[in-house]
């Protein structure tokens, strides 16, 4: 016999949306009643193509035309090309991960970025969205923001949900990428069943309350995403999380080798989750590659460090982070 745990059908009828259900005008009018900030963060690493873009339709659309949006920041991750110029050319304010709070250190890696962004931001709510997303539109932003800003302030996380493509056809009409569908889903559906219904839970689209981000452990990785959606559930209920469909999304894809250390980092994250199990030292992964007609071993690192939730962090004042560019609206 087959048997499933309908919570998720349960929580999807009770807390999915679309993005045209958020209309910015009712946006407004809620943030305005509310007297709430909201910051759109970007974290970015060699993304010159595509960060300018990203940024020029929030400003222009958010941030100009319709007030909904007071800072926007593109966190730089190291970045070996234009990322931050072209970025802070666009309007944003950049930051680069390394030169915010030094004292703390620095990781290369996503979880990093977001963690410092908490640092140097000061919305009530952040939206995080990629730097590399080539179709998609400001709508976004908004319909990630309608459950945060709705008079219902139960919910603390929006998680995005789309359709994928690529090369302008569909890749997954509903389902997420490779890592999605071979570890993300397996890991949620077999440990906790509740979270079934999220459907892309690795979705670079999401946003949240500072209150509830500030309060959680962030894997300095690409672990990040599931991180917070586990530790939500966890610590506040299924309910605490909601889900907006936002239409098409386009970006850019990684090789499958690169995609298997980000596997490697999920399973990390769940089996500290689900076993408070210690990570040990510099765990590593060994691929495999030819060589001049030989079969050589390759071995990579795996991100396994998290940073402690950031209201724990001691900042001094003198290492606020000066950003490059963008005005200060």
């Amino acid at each position: 016999m087959l048997v499933f745990d309908d919570r998720d059908e349960a929580w999807l009828r009770r807390r999915m949306s679309n993005w045209r259900d958020w209309p910015a005008e009712r946006l407004l009018d809620w943030k305005e009643a509310s007297a709430t900030r909201i910051s759109v963060v970007i974290p970015a690493r060699d993304e010159e193509a595509t960060v300018g873009s990203v940024v020029s339709v929030v400003l222009d659309e958010l941030v100009l035309e319709a007030p909904l949006v007071d800072e926007l920041v593109v966190m730089d991750s190291d970045s070996l090309d234009g990322t931050a110029e072209v970025a802070a050319q666009a309007g944003a304010t950049v930051y680069r991960c390394r030169d915010v709070a030094p004292s703390l250190g620095t990781y290369p890696g996503k979880g990093e970025a977001l963690w410092k962004s908490l640092l140097v931001t000061t919305g009530d709510i952040l939206v995080f969205v990629d730097a590399d997303l080539t179709r998609w539109g400001s709508h976004f932003i908004t319909g990630l923001l309608g459950p945060l800003l709705s008079p219902d302030e139960s919910v603390s996380l929006v998680k995005a949900c789309y359709d994928r493509l690529g090369d302008g056809t569909a890749v997954s009409v509903a389902g997420g990428g490779r890592v999605t569908e071979l570890v993300a889903r397996p890991i949620l559906n077999m440990w906790w069943p509740s979270l079934a219904g999220v459907a892309q839970p690795l979705s670079g689209e999401w946003a949240a309350r500072r209150s509830l981000l500030e309060e959680l452990p962030f894997p300095v990785g690409y672990g990040v995403e599931l991180a917070v959606l586990i530790d939500t559930a966890q610590r506040h209920g299924v309910d605490a999380i909601a889900q907006v469909d936002l239409g098409d999304r386009a970006h850019s894809h990684q090789p499958d080798a690169d995609l298997a250390v980000m596997a490697a980092e999920l399973m990390l994250v769940a089996e500290r989750r689900r076993f408070g199990a210690e990570v040990a030292a510099k765990p590593v992964l060994t691929q495999f590659a030819r060589e001049d007609g030989e079969l050589r071993m390759r071995h990579r690192a795996v991100p396994f460090a998290e940073r402690p939730p950031a209201r724990s962090a001691r900042v001094p004042v003198s290492e606020g982070a000066a950003g490059d560019g963008g005005p200060g609206w």
